[in-house]
């Protein structure tokens, strides 16, 4: 598989990924997450792509994944309840993660990608969402707690350090 910054010529084939993604979330029993009203919207992708850091997934140079990466603070993870972070570190966060079902072990690859740039990695899940936690401590990320996103709802939050980085 490889990894490359998504561009604005992508945008349809990133919607497409999204709608295959939320159609399979609910078919999983997570219909809440992402919806069934075109989340993420349409600006918030062209922001990420302008940002350069949404990243599509290529198999065989055919898009089969998306996902947003970024090294900084997110201000939702500022707070988290019913547990801690493993460090107070700089950190890397993943958002949107999504395929489209024809890239086999696609997130631990994108993992695998964003831990190469960033030993700390954070990131959250619907607790509906029992596909992701599964894949989450699979590759070995630790349940750190509940984070709240902007609008209120909670999320599970994750994390995982690189193997020889410190942890607090």
């Amino acid at each position: 598989m490889d990894i490359r910054k998504a561009v604005l010529g992508d945008l349809g084939l990133i919607q497409d990924i999204y709608a295959y993604a939320r159609a399979f979330q609910a078919q999983t029993g997570n219909p809440h997450q992402w919806g069934d009203d075109g989340y993420p919207p349409q600006e918030m992708l062209r922001e990420d792509i302008a940002l350069g850091r949404l990243y599509v997934c290529e198999q065989d140079k055919k898009p089969g994944g998306v996902f947003m990466f970024e090294v900084g603070a997110d201000p939702t993870y500022a707070i988290i309840e019913d547990g801690a972070w493993l460090n107070s570190e700089p950190y890397g966060v993943v958002h949107r993660i999504a395929g489209n079902g024809t890239i086999r072990a696609m997130a631990a690859q994108c993992f695998d990608f964003c831990l190469g740039q960033c030993s700390n990695l954070r990131i959250d899940t619907h607790e509906d969402n029992t596909v992701m936690q599964h894949v989450l401590q699979k590759y070995g990320f630790t349940k750190c707690g509940i984070i709240y996103l902007e609008n209120g709802d909670p999320r599970w939050a994750y994390h995982i350090v690189k193997e020889g980085s410190s942890q607090e």
